[in-house]
């Protein structure tokens, strides 16, 4: 019988359950992805599993986000993780080596191994014809210590890509015309198949680029077969003997199905504030900018860097306009030396800044307020620039750099010079500066500071609970929109500083009306439309709330890895059944037999009592496995780990 790609690798690693779209299914995971702001907290949730070794190889632990030292708590952070790397028997990147998802590629992909990882950008992985999954970090913790994935199994897009991209139109302006078509929601608990003729044209960073946005179509994770752009990838790296092919049967079925005709596609760009506002470049044609931005997993091969270099060639950007140059890696930055590209970035006025996340996360190169900026960065949510009010345009690095050379936004079709067309070297250099591997018995102490604190301890979810609405939010709120990046980012480890800043980019109330009502103690709600929890896997956004006495979300529809956040840390996601009811702040749901209801079936039976004091019912619906529903009502994954050991050790001492 002819199978997709997609279901060949699922079955490849199905340890539980049925490929059945719908359904929940477990999956073995061999290699694991920790970006570092997220990474102290799977570090610190293996401590409270009791975890001594893990059993994923290898485990890479990327110190690619907090970068910037302006103080201590960056600097702190790398020591921790470098101790917890050594104590539980992780690979260490250590800053400067640049973003865990490129840099993972590069050393550690192999095609048809499953990887997971604590950032939703490790899809990028795909391209090689990986399974590569983006979770919160409490998932990822529990692969690390031997446990399946759990995800709900999906469906599978087969996008067929035909014909050749013309000049001027690269990667980029790939995944923008999906999202474009598609939206920011419209491939939720699902798997994206890329295929056809049209490959021949895209490199195996090229696809890159498009499995990481996958992430903002709301993907499980994309897939590209493993062919000879793959194998000609490993080969530069000299890791030839990893490659295995890997595609598609002939005349397989898919459960959806599009097809692009790339030499049909022109310059795309995603306008402010979301990346599915996608719109030509010519249609914004004229707006001034005041930064372009070049990097980010986004678009972080070796010739996303090396287009804008021959463009700007002999010129200079324009005068009031910065252009940022954030390499992905070491390796990359250290081809462009090699192959004299970095001159010509640096003689055009562009300014060079350290290997990793920076700015695409909001750390470092924030605009001014009030002005624009291009960026070849995956997201423009609001405010995760750093700017509070920003407006970011995302774009290819050839629009980009000739946005940057104009002054204003260019098609860069109009440019008066030819298209420059890069070959990526025959060989890149693989520096293994700053990586820190480990050594067998090696168990040092954690190293502490205020700044890792442990993890708080939750209660079991009640059965009946009777919790006013704090928050009543639209559509599309993001994990942005929960826990800020930019200058909150250094204190993500430490939940209980983040607090503070909880929501604040949509409601700055929010934490302070939390500690009036004491919701801690008594517990709170949120309301919300569409696809909430949209965009980051940061499992703080779940678990900051909770700790501030969140105990239900009510949402027409949830972001995949969100979902599974909330019911991990013992926050019961609930969907409206009917046209959604008008809750608004001051509601109070009242739900009952809680446990019983989880278990006997989908539908929730509800209240709501008015500020009037009148009650109206309220239908909803769980879509929770009978395994979240016991997670949850434990009050989470780490009581449930914790009661699954106890229950074990009373078994061994009978």
């Amino acid at each position: 019988m002819s199978e997709t790609l997609a279901r060949k690798l699922l079955a490849a690693h199905l340890v539980s359950g049925q490929l059945t779209p719908g359904t929940e299914i477990g999956l073995r995971m061999e290699q694991v992805l920790l970006q570092d702001v997220l990474g102290t907290l799977v570090m610190l949730e293996l401590e409270a599993m009791g975890v001594t070794r893990v059993s994923t190889s290898p485990s890479v632990q990327y110190i690619d986000h907090g970068l910037v030292q302006s103080d201590e708590i960056n600097a702190d952070a790398h020591l921790f993780l470098k101790s917890a790397c050594e104590r539980f028997g992780v690979i260490y990147s250590g800053p400067g080596n640049g973003i865990s998802h490129p840099v993972h590629m590069e050393r550690f992909g192999v095609p048809g191994v499953s990887l997971i990882g604590s950032d939703s950008h490790t899809v990028a992985a795909g391209s090689l014809g990986m399974l590569a999954i983006g979770a919160g970090g409490v998932e990822v913790a529990l692969a690390m210590a031997g446990e399946p994935f759990y995800i709900t199994a999906p469906h599978v897009f087969g996008v067929e890509l035909v014909g050749e991209l013309p000049d001027w139109v690269s990667a980029k302006d790939v995944v923008l015309e999906m999202l474009r078509r598609h939206g920011t929601s419209g491939a939720t608990n699902t798997i994206i198949e890329y295929y056809g003729p049209g490959l021949a044209c895209l490199s195996a960073m090229d696809r890159h680029v498009i499995a990481n946005m996958g992430a903002e179509l709301g993907a499980t994770t994309s897939v590209f077969p493993s062919d000879d752009a793959i194998r000609r990838f490993l080969e530069a790296r000299g890791r030839g003997a990893d490659f295995r092919p890997f595609s598609a049967d002939p005349g397989c079925s898919y459960d959806r199905h599009d097809r692009i005709d790339l030499s049909a596609l022109e310059p795309l760009i995603a306008k402010p504030q979301s990346p599915g506002n996608v719109v030509p470049v010519s249609s914004v044609a004229g707006e001034p900018i005041y930064q372009a931005y070049i990097g980010s997993s986004a678009n972080p091969g070796y010739r996303d860097f090396a287009v804008v270099a021959d463009i700007v060639s002999g010129s200079r950007a324009a005068e009031g306009v910065s252009l940022d140059i954030n390499p992905s890696s070491r390796q990359v930055l250290q081809t462009l030396v090699s192959e004299r590209k970095l001159g010509s970035l640096v003689a055009s006025g562009a300014r060079l800044h350290q290997a990793g996340c920076n700015g695409c996360i909001g750390m470092g190169q924030a605009p001014a307020s009030g002005r624009n900026s291009i960026r070849t960065v995956p997201r423009n949510f609001p405010g995760r620039s750093g700017t509070r009010e920003d407006s970011v345009f995302l774009a290819s690095p050839e629009t980009c750099a000739a946005s940057a050379l104009s002054g204003v936004i260019t098609d860069p079709r109009t440019l008066d010079r030819p298209y420059p067309r890069i070959a990526e070297p025959d060989a890149m250099p693989m520096n293994a500066a700053g990586f820190v591997f480990p050594q067998a018995g090696r168990r040092p102490e954690l190293y502490r500071t205020r700044h890792t604190p442990l993890l708080p301890d939750f209660d079991a979810y009640p059965d009946r609970i009777e919790v006013p609405v704090l928050l009543a939010l639209e559509h599309d709120v993001s994990t942005d929109d929960i826990i800020p990046a930019g200058q909150i980012l250094p204190l993500w480890s430490n939940v209980f500083a983040t607090a503070d800043h909880a929501f604040g980019q949509v409601d700055e109330t929010y934490a302070s009306r939390t500690r009036q009502a004491d919701t801690a103690r008594s517990g709170h709600a949120i309301v919300a439309g569409k696809n909430y929890g949209q965009g980051s896997s940061r499992e703080n956004a779940a678990l900051v709330p909770r700790i501030m006495g969140l105990r239900l979300v009510v949402a027409q529809s949830f972001a995949r890895i969100h979902w599974q956040n909330l019911s991990s840390f013992g926050i019961l996601p609930l969907v409206f059944v009917d046209t959604p009811s008008s809750l608004a702040i001051g509601d109070t749901i009242v739900v009952e037999d809680i446990r019983a209801q989880l278990e006997a079936g989908a539908s929730v039976r509800a209240q709501v009592r008015r500020k009037d004091g009148t009650f109206e019912p309220l239908h909803l619906r769980h879509d929770l496995s009978e395994r979240q529903v016991d997670i949850m009502t434990c009050g989470g994954v780490i009581n449930w780990i914790a009661r699954r050991r106890d229950n074990s050790m009373e078994r061994t001492s009978a």
